[in-house]
């Protein structure tokens, strides 16, 4: 017999941070195909309509993941940057290093956070926080000289070549124990950018 008054629980917290969480854990088990309003709900124990009352449909939940996603991955190269030795190529090789391990330890999240297909590209919090991410990576490049005379050219010679090393290893390309080739450090691909400090 059904009790008339069964209803969900009441969630205590805070729902906005309870779904993004949700939304992050079914990501990491099942990529974004797993996520949805209705499973992210479940998953905070709240009613199926509770998403809809602090995000614009999925692709809100979307962007608050995604833009926790730009904090995480700021933070955890600030901490790699704050760690190293105070001099420009070991702060750089310490942004690396936390690049890396963002990617390894929120595989999910560092697999969608550069497809603005994702987001709704105009929201606040989203720009911030993608912001704070990217000026890492024009602070920790501004002591090198710019062989092509370009600051930004340098700042995306670097994001791309740890974009597409840690993608390749994300994917099984490099660094795979199941292939019979040397590992590929990224140290390595640093030093072969050549980055000279400015003098």
């Amino acid at each position: 017999m059904t009790k008339q008054n069964e209803q969900k629980p009441h969630h205590h917290g805070d729902l906005s941070e309870a779904l993004i969480e949700a939304g992050i854990s079914l990501l990491n088990e099942g990529g974004v195909d797993a996520l949805t309003l209705r499973k992210c709900a479940a998953r905070a124990g709240v009613s199926h309509a509770a998403p809809a009352h602090h995000f614009k449909g999925l692709k809100g939940l979307m962007t608050a993941i995604i833009t926790r996603g730009f904090l995480l991955f700021a933070d955890e190269m600030n901490v790699n940057i704050a760690a190293a030795h105070d001099d420009p190529k070991s702060r750089l090789h310490g942004c690396c290093i936390g690049y890396l391990k963002f990617s390894r330890e929120n595989s999910a999240l560092a697999s969608i956070i550069f497809d603005k297909t994702n987001c709704y590209n105009d929201d606040e919090k989203w720009n911030t926080a993608a912001d704070s991410a990217y000026q890492v990576l024009i602070d920790i490049c501004a002591p090198f000289n710019h062989p092509y005379g370009d600051a930004e050219i340098t700042q995306i010679a670097v994001w791309t070549m740890l974009e597409g090393y840690v993608n390749f290893e994300r994917k099984g390309v490099i660094n795979n124990s199941d292939r019979n080739r040397k590992p590929l450090d990224i140290n390595l691909l640093i030093d072969m950018l050549k980055l000279e400090i400015a003098g």
